[in-house]
């Protein structure tokens, strides 16, 4: 049996006197730390407070308060630390250095033999354990202290006193804690010895981009700023202890102005180049050149034009050295050049003139642009009268630029009706002045005399003997003039697109019926019987279209002409027998999909009647089948997002409906069979494409090479289920597409050029009309928008509706924040939608 005693000065643990008294140091540390924590922390704050110099901003009374406090605080602490420590002993030390090795060897050591002393081979076994504890014993090293404070202090209050304390030694005046009894307006030693010293910023202009500028880091004397920069300058002593002058602010500014008593303040703007000196030890002297800042500058870009749709289109340039802040354009009536007859004898009445907020980048360079104007004035009393269109431009210091007068009709729809026209005129004339109304009304009630062979639609003469009447029983106040005039304007509205938009209704009718017994199988005789329909209705629409060509062809121009695809009658004629035929074989899908074709053609094209007809200009098919594949390919890809977001559990909830209807119309094909067929079909148009020996036509091939290897990629992610990854090539894939487009347009409009000895811009232009506007519907982009040009965002299409467009795009992108932040969506479409803010 072994006892333990208590260890002598000769015994083996001499030789780890130094482990075992850094063992116990630690253990004096860890218990100061435990017991005096709190008082440390308080004794931590008190220090940081008077680095930070905060007894010199409040008052005596409160001082002497806080003083008491902390004091007391102090003393409460350091009693509780003191009753709390226990200074430990050696023998713990030993303790515990001796449970960091294996075996305990340091109490073996201490150990004896109580029985078998006298027995020489139990002294033998008794020294090889011996020596076996000591060679364990010999690795022992300092056990380090563990105060564990976080669980006696959970709120971690010892943390923040000491963050204050560095921070306080760092940024405050360290010096002011071994003076706490110094005077308010008193500086230490090391604060005296710094001297009075200054502080300068140079802060250009917002509008101007330019980041600010701290003067005191500046190596060098010259310093060249933008007109209108703020510069602001601080000096820290004594009022007068800095000498300063400067020569680059007006006459007008301010003179040196006290913050408080020891800190001076000068803030001018620069609007001259010239000097900037400051005195003192630390004294500068700045060369300040002013770099100017030119008015912005705006031009009309070719001759205004009259859209389709009866609105003003306008292109303009706006140049500035920074940005284009705002921009407006004045439309003034041209009264000497209206013909003062019949209801425009009179003298008009007074109006404001027509002011529209230019268009401007809602992202990108402001510094240089091109866009275009478009607004409808088809309403205005003023359409199709002359007028001075005047463009304003201005920028961030309020300078402005203008385009100067330019003298045009205001465009406004033009009717081709008879009645329709007559009843517009009738509208103008009441708008031009009141005065007209007699003259008006007289004529109305003379149109409805005798109405038959002349007002062929039903209703309509009622309609506007009714007007007549107002105009003769009413007082004819301005609510009651615009009350007439919106009526007038649905009349006409009414007579010229009454029998063209029932021709067109009548055939999307037919072509829906038809699409209908298509994907329900409907029997042959059915499908002929719905076949003849469609051809009658095409027949009659094609006929009203015809005759409504001629007379615009009759009437006044606008601007310049602008082309347009054309197709003939036999040739929609060739498409509808390929339809049938394609039935007849039982290839509806395929069928489905020229009908599609066709309903888009007749809802988009010029339509020339008899056999011929203009051809395509140089490169219109390729680009038309280009633009079809751009088109498809961007349906491809909102399907698959539509896909990702619904997600398997929706669309197996929703089933049915949805799919059965999207499969019919797909021909049964699945999201990779569809990437594939776009895949073949583009290799197919670039196997047709025409070898053009010019920089653009390579890189147009380039292009869509890239174009077809993101398709393939997109092909083999949806197989593998992997939708994230296929919209993204999917959309590298519709990238690809615009820039090949684009760069297509470009190489026939330089072959165009070429053969016709025509500068290589016209031929562009004309491409571009001939194979990016053509006839069919433009491809849109996710936000619904059409595709301009190459599958460009067109220039001269109003990208966002509504009256303020920023409003809208700030919605947008809020809308896109909100579903970001939502974490339970898909992390696929939330990847989408971060990516959508990077570039936004």
């Amino acid at each position: 049996m072994l006892h333990r005693t208590r260890p002598q000065p000769a015994t083996p643990l001499d030789a780890l006197a130094r482990p075992i008294a850094l063992t116990r140091a630690g253990m004096v540390l860890e218990r100061a730390l435990r017991a005096f924590w709190p008082a440390l922390s308080v004794l931590a704050l008190m220090l940081a407070a008077l680095a930070f110099r905060l007894p010199d901003v409040m008052p005596q009374l409160w001082l002497r308060g806080a003083a008491a406090g902390v004091l007391l605080v102090l003393i409460v602490t350091l009693g509780l630390g003191l009753r709390r420590f226990r200074w430990p002993a050696r023998a713990e030390a030993i303790a515990r250095l001796d449970m960091t090795l294996p075996g305990r060897p340091l109490t073996a050591l201490t150990d004896q033999m109580a029985l078998g002393g006298q027995d020489p081979a139990t002294q033998a076994l008794w020294a090889a354990h011996l020596r076996r504890m000591a060679e364990r014993a010999a690795g022992a090293r300092p056990v380090a202290p563990t105060p564990d404070l976080s669980r006696r202090d959970p709120f971690a209050l010892r943390l923040s006193a000491l963050t204050a304390l560095v921070v306080a030694l760092l940024f405050g005046a360290p010096a002011r804690m071994l003076d706490p009894g110094a005077s308010v307006g008193g500086a230490g030693p090391a604060e005296a010895a710094m001297g009075p010293s200054w502080e300068g910023w140079a802060e250009p202009p917002r509008y101007t981009g330019k980041p600010g500028i701290y003067l005191n880091s500046l190596t060098s004397d010259d310093l060249a700023v933008p007109e209108g920069t703020r510069l602001a300058f601080r000096f820290y002593g004594a009022p007068g202890a800095i000498d300063f002058d400067e020569t680059v602010s007006s006459p007008a500014a301010q003179p040196l102005a006290e913050a408080a008593a020891d800190v001076q303040r000068r803030d001018f703007d620069a609007v001259r180049s010239g000097v900037i000196e400051i005195g003192g030890a630390a004294g500068r002297r700045f060369a300040v050149t002013i770099l100017p800042d030119d008015a912005p500058a705006v031009e009309l870009v070719g001759l205004a034009e009259r859209r389709a749709d009866g609105k003003l289109s306008q292109p303009f340039h706006a140049t500035d050295d920074y940005a284009v802040t705002a921009g407006r354009a004045r439309i003034t009536l041209d009264l000497a050049a209206v013909p003062r007859r019949y209801g425009l004898a009179l003298s008009p009445e007074p109006r404001d003139d027509l002011v529209f907020d230019l268009p401007l980048p809602i992202s990108g360079n402001r510094a240089d642009f091109t866009d275009a104007l478009a607004e409808d004035a088809a309403k205005h009393p003023w359409a199709n009268l002359p007028v001075r269109l005047t463009l304003e431009v201005e920028d961030g210091r309020g300078q402005t630029g203008t385009t100067g007068a330019q003298s045009l009709d205001l465009p406004g729809r033009r009717f081709f009706d008879p009645l329709a026209a007559s009843l517009i005129e009738a509208r103008r004339d009441l708008l031009w002045s009141r005065e007209n109304g007699p003259r008006v009304a007289q004529w109305l009630r003379a149109v409805v005399n005798r109405p038959e062979g002349f007002v062929t639609r039903p209703g309509m003469a009622g309609l506007i003997t009714l007007v007549s009447r107002r105009i003769e029983a009413a007082s004819l106040t301005p609510e009651v003039r615009d009350e007439l005039a919106e009526d007038l304007w649905q009349m006409a509205e009414m007579l010229e697109d009454g029998g063209l938009a029932d021709a067109l209704a009548a055939m999307q009718q037919a072509q829906q019926r038809l699409s209908e017994a298509i994907r329900n199988g409907a029997s042959k005789d059915e499908i002929a019987k719905l076949m003849a329909e469609l051809k009658e209705a095409t027949d009659r629409y094609i006929q009203m279209l015809a005759e409504r060509a001629e007379a615009q062809e009759e009437g006044p121009q606008f601007g310049r002409e602008q082309q347009s695809q054309q197709i003939t009658g036999d040739q929609i004629q060739q498409m509808m027998d390929e339809i049938q035929r394609l039935m007849e074989e039982g290839r509806m899908a395929e069928a489905q999909e020229l009908l599609d074709q066709l309903a888009r053609m007749m809802e988009n094209l010029q339509v020339q009647q008899g056999q011929g007809g203009q051809g395509d200009t140089p490169g219109g098919k390729t680009m038309q089948d280009l633009a079809d594949t751009l088109r498809d390919q961007q349906q491809l890809s909102d399907d698959a997002f539509r896909d990702m977001q619904e997600g398997p559990s929706q669309r197996g909830n929703q089933g049915g409906a949805q799919d059965q209807a999207q499969e019919p119309q797909d021909g049964g094909q699945s999201l990779a069979d569809r990437q594939r067929a776009l895949r073949k079909e583009l290799g197919r148009q670039q196997g047709l494409m025409p070898r053009l020996g010019n920089e653009a036509g390579d890189a147009a091939r380039q292009r869509l090479d890239d174009a077809g290897r993101a398709m393939d990629e997109a092909e083999q992610a949806l197989r593998d289920g992997d939708t994230g990854r296929a919209i993204d090539r999917q959309a590298d894939a519709i990238e690809a597409l615009r820039e090949g487009m684009r760069n297509l347009g470009e190489a026939f409009a330089r072959e165009q050029g070429r053969q016709q000895g025509q500068p290589g811009q016209q031929g562009a232009e004309q491409q571009g009309q001939a194979g990016g506007r053509g006839s069919r519907e433009l491809p849109r982009d996710p936000l619904g928008r059409n595709l301009g040009d190459g599958g460009r965002l067109g220039a001269t299409q109003n990208m966002l509706q509504g009256e303020d467009i920023y409003r809208r795009a700030r919605d947008l992108l809020d809308e896109i924040r909100r579903r970001s932040a939502e974490r339970l969506r898909p992390e696929a479409e939330l990847d989408y939608l971060r990516r959508l803010l990077d570039q936004f």
